[in-house]
């Protein structure tokens, strides 16, 4: 079980009495390790647990060693003081910034408070994490009925009823020792005689809250918006997507942990089905996709179009035994138009390189067939693939790119166009990622073997090594960090803010596939709601209909009638 209360630190309800409460949020950034690169993060205040497994609405830290499942609490106070404490007899170090030898700075007994640029480095001296406190953020009003906070706020010295204590007027982050009770909130110096009660008391309250919001449920389409967001910003990550964070964790676990657990076998962890272990970070980025993707009416306009090829998709790969969320990668890449080609060549349904659709016809037992193909300026030239991988470097180096331009304008025969054939390629190039041990062992092959058919899977199997491939990815990164923290890979792997920055920003894979595998899981976590909710005849989404119930994290959403979304044409 997770670390929770310790004596010092207890959770307590804000006064009731108080109508409207101001809400601070925290924003920290990572300084060293594993998550290094991934931008501030803003965290819900006003109290956030920090640790390697801090549980539900905390800030997890993945790949850190040294660290308690909850090492500290940070706390925002009205007026956007702040505070760190340690949790029990946990290591929390604190100093004006991180140019610093930690080890001539002791550990703090008690909380202290935090002034901008502060650093606290948590766990023991040359293991652990450091992080920056950048600064305290005023969200809002919480209106009286929403959830209440997790910390009683109360006045201190020089402050108005409900407005929180103020922060000394003459704090400096050297400073390590205890806080003194006339500048403390009441509850840091122990409310031990609470502990044994506050989770399920917090529990109670947010569910109170869930039933009482009156815009429980997020927005459905809004504006017209598009087909599809190739990457979304989670710097500000609102209370609707906070609410909306929870409510997903039904469809995640039948789309992702769940098909994770069954892939891993004898090999998986049992925490792996607990959503407070799905990976934190990648599950932002989902829950941001699918609040933008919900708003748009382009997005559902496509969904609705492409019902039937969607649906004899995911009866192929619920045939074949592969997650169903793979359905929306075409999507993605085409927007299921069997015509659609890139500039690189890339083309039909999967937007499969030409020379991927030979190796599939010379190595399975499929026919996939790219043949007889005319160029931009020479309809003459009858061209066909002879490689089994695309040459390095595809828009400078392949014959059929000039000048950032795809050349090829038909072909005789080409049956990347065809959806049955196509997929049938798919779920062969897809099951020899989802079949290596190494990827279904890792707690992450949805998201790992997603990610291959952006990135490749191993083309060392043909004598060129990519880096970037995704098993080359996976094993670099999990014999760094260990191979429990394999279920984290790919949220602490978005590093790059946009999908087309063209470089890894110190990531695991370029920035392209970075961006890949959430947006598809979001796609279908929608998709599975809007057919299930319109098409629930057709036997490839009869399955979906468990998730539209009061119980369904569809019920979480407004997701529109297909009459609704056709009288917007």
């Amino acid at each position: 079980m997770p670390h929770v209360g310790s004596g010092r630190l207890s959770y307590v309800e804000e006064d009731a009495r108080l109508s409207q409460q101001e809400r601070w949020d925290v924003v920290l950034n990572m300084l060293d390790g594993p998550m290094k690169g991934v931008g501030e993060q803003k965290l819900r205040g006003p109290v956030i647990r920090i640790g390697a497994n801090p549980g539900p609405g905390g800030f997890t830290l993945t790949g850190y060693r040294g660290l308690d499942a909850r090492q500290c609490v940070v706390t925002a106070y009205s007026g956007g003081a702040a505070s760190v404490a340690p949790v029990g007899t946990n290591q929390v170090r604190m100093a004006p910034h991180s140019n610093v030898n930690w080890r001539d700075i002791d550990p703090i007994p008690g909380p202290e408070y935090l002034s901008p640029g502060c650093a606290i480095h948590l766990g023991p001296v040359g293991r652990g994490a450091t992080i920056e406190f950048v600064r305290a953020e005023k969200f809002g009003q919480w209106e009286q009925g929403q959830l209440l906070s997790e910390a009683a706020d109360v006045g201190g010295q020089g402050a108005g009823k409900g407005t929180g204590p103020l922060p000394p007027a003459s704090y400096d982050a050297r400073r390590v020792d205890r806080v003194r009770s006339s500048t403390a909130p009441y509850w840091f110096l122990g409310c031990s005689s609470l502990g044994a009660v506050t989770t399920t008391v917090l529990v109670l309250i947010i569910g109170l809250w869930q039933v009482l919001s009156p815009d429980r449920k997020p927005p459905g389409p809004v504006e017209e918006g598009l087909e599809f967001y190739f990457d979304v910003d989670i710097a500000e990550f609102n209370d609707q997507d906070l609410m909306l964070l929870s409510g997903l964790e039904q469809g995640y676990f039948a789309f992702v942990a769940g098909p994770n657990i069954d892939a891993a076998g004898a090999s998986a962890k049992e925490e792996w089905g607990d959503p407070t272990y799905f990976d934190p970070m990648f599950m932002r980025f989902v829950t941001k996709s699918v609040n933008q993707h919900i708003r748009s009416w382009s997005f559902f306009r496509r969904l609705d179009a492409v019902h039937v090829e969607y649906g004899k998709v995911v009866l192929a790969l619920r045939r074949e035994g592969l997650p169903e969320a793979f359905a929306a990668i075409p999507y993605r890449e085409s927007r299921y138009k069997a015509d659609a080609q890139s500039h690189a060549c890339a083309k039909g349904y999967w937007q499969f390189m030409p020379e991927v659709a030979y190796r599939v016809d010379r190595q399975s037992d499929l026919s996939f067939r790219v043949k007889g193909c005319r160029f931009i300026g020479n309809d003459q030239l009858r061209w066909e693939p002879k490689a089994l991988i695309p040459p390095f470097n595809v828009m400078k180096n392949a014959d059929y790119v000039q000048d950032g331009q795809c050349m090829i304008t038909t072909c005789d025969v080409d049956d990347r166009t065809r959806l049955e054939k196509s997929t049938a390629a798919a779920i062969y190039t897809l099951k020899e990622a989802w079949d290596d041990p190494l990827l279904r062992e890792s707690g992450s092959a949805v998201q790992l073997v997603i990610s291959s058919h952006n990135a490749g899977y191993d083309d060392s199997r043909f004598g060129r090594k990519k880096k970037f491939n995704v098993k080359t990815a996976y094993a670099a990164w999990s014999k760094k960090v260990g191979k429990d923290q394999g279920p984290y890979f790919t949220g602490q792997n978005i590093r790059c803010p946009n999908w087309d920055d063209g470089k890894p920003c110190g990531g695991a894979y370029m920035a392209e596939t970075q961006h890949y595998a959430y947006n598809i899981v979001a796609q279908h976590l929608l998709a599975a709601c809007y057919y299930g909710r319109n098409y629930v005849e057709n036997p490839a989404f009869q399955p979906y209909r468990k998730f539209l119930g009061s119980e369904g994290y569809c019920d979480r959403m407004d997701i529109p009638t297909k009459e609704e979304v056709r009288s917007k044409q």
